[in-house]
Order: structure tokens, then C-alpha cells, then sequence
């Protein structure tokens, strides 16, 4: 019998709220392939005589893979500040069209908050968010924490790469794959219905044809919104048609 004033099972505390483990938990898959992807490009940032304070700075407050390696490859060719900045700019102006899908399931909140989550969003983050948000089971806080968790990995990774470069030689375990092998098992993941699979055809045939036809990085940026636009209709045609 309880004495008065126990708790009894329907008195108790309930459980904590479980989205901080919810988003590591999501994230893992990411940090484990930020580690080898972080390691590859302090390691090629200390073959191009960045140090390492430069390395930590540039992931802390740039945290975009693909912007990182093209600068560390830009700064190692001697390219100019101007001809960095606009590159990287170009490049990751698919933010845009990533930040605009995920505005969707961030409506109302605090500009404190979507500050913060932006700073996060990369291209595996964004995939491993939108995946639970469009199950249903996700929310802001699960997000933000992936985001961050992820960055957290990232910066450790490259900082780590950065101290270990000097005693490793050029090219080697792959490093200079290693960017690419990334983007392609994201690629793979996203694979999950016939739109997004030919989405992805229709970006690699427009981003070609782009790129022999027209000098210049504007490719990454037309493949992406001409294929994304199409993609889309296309959805939207099938969904007509039930």
C-alpha cells in the first residue's frame, strides 16, 4: 500500500523530453561521414600552407564543405581574395533553394532561432532533416539539433586533418576523392521515387551540357534550379493524374 503523499505510476515525472537524443541519434550518419570528409580537407588545407588556426576559423564560421575545398584548392593556385569570395558565393547559392524547402516546417519562429538553424543547414543535414520531416516525427529542435551536432564533428574533423597533414603525403588514402564520394552517397539516399530519380538524370545532363557549352561555374547553379523546377512539375502532374 503507498503511504500518503508517495507518488504513485500515474503521479510520477513524465520522461524528459527526448529531442536532444532524437537529433544526435539522426545525426550520427552524418558525423561519421564529416570525419574522413573534415580530416581530407584540413589535411589538403595544411598541404597548402593554411594553418591551422585559419582551418578552425574557416569551419567555424563558414561550415560548407564544398565551399572549403574550393577555397583551400583557389588559395594553393595563388587565386585572388575577389575570385574566392565570388566563386564560393556561386557555389553555395543552392542554400537558397535548400533554406526555401526547409522555411516550410520553421514558420513563426523567432529570427534568433532560424539564425541559428540556417548557419547549420548543409547539403547532409538538409537531407537527413527533410527525410523526418516529411515522415511526420520531426521537429525544429530535433533539426536544429542535428545541425549542430554535425557542425560540431565537422570543425573537430578539419581542425584534427589540419594537425595530422603535415605528416601525411599529397593524394594519398584519397583525399582528393573524398569530397566527391560524399556528394554521391547523398545522391544515392535521395533516390526513393521516380521523380527524384529523374531529377537527378535531368541535372546531370542540363549541369553537362552547361558546362561544355557555357565557360564558367554558372552550370552547378542551372542544373540545379532547371532540374528542381522540372522535378517539381512533374510531382505535381503526378499527383493530378491519382
Amino acid at each position: 500500500m503507498n503511504t500518503q503523499g508517495s507518488p504513485t505510476p500515474a503521479q510520477s515525472d513524465p520522461p524528459p523530453n527526448p529531442w536532444f537524443r532524437d537529433g544526435v541519434l539522426a545525426s550520427w550518419p552524418i558525423c561519421f561521414g564529416y570525419i574522413p570528409i573534415g580530416l581530407a580537407m584540413g589535411v589538403l588545407a595544411s598541404q597548402a600552407n593554411i594553418p591551422v588556426w585559419a582551418v578552425a576559423m574557416m569551419s567555424v564560421m563558414v561550415f560548407a564543405g564544398s565551399a572549403q575545398f574550393i577555397c583551400v584548392a583557389m588559395l594553393a593556385a595563388g587565386a585572388s581574395i575577389w575570385s574566392i569570395v565570388i566563386t564560393t558565393f556561386v557555389v553555395n547559392l543552392r542554400h537558397f533553394l535548400m533554406s526555401s524547402a526547409m522555411a516550410v516546417h520553421l514558420y513563426g519562429l523567432r529570427r534568433r532561432f532560424l539564425s541559428m538553424f540556417a548557419y547549420g543547414i548543409t547539403d547532409e543535414t538538409f537531407a537527413v532533416n527533410m527525410t523526418h520531416f516529411r515522415k511526420g516525427n520531426w521537429d525544429p529542435m530535433r533539426a536544429i539539433t542535428v545541425n549542430q551536432t554535425s557542425n560540431g564533428a565537422w570543425v573537430l574533423s578539419t581542425i584534427s586533418g589540419a594537425l595530422l597533414g603535415q605528416f601525411i603525403p599529397t593524394g594519398a588514402f584519397g583525399t582528393d576523392y573524398a569530397l566527391t564520394a560524399m556528394f554521391l552517397a547523398l545522391l544515392l539516399f535521395q533516390l526513393h521515387d521516380i521523380v527524384y530519380v529523374l531529377t537527378g538524370l535531368l541535372a546531370l545532363i542540363i549541369g553537362t551540357a552547361w558546362f561544355l557549352l557555357i565557360p564558367g561555374d554558372s552550370y552547378i547553379i542551372a542544373a540545379s534550379i532547371s532540374a528542381a523546377t522540372i522535378g517539381y512539375f512533374f510531382k505535381q502532374y503526378r499527383e493530378t493524374k491519382r
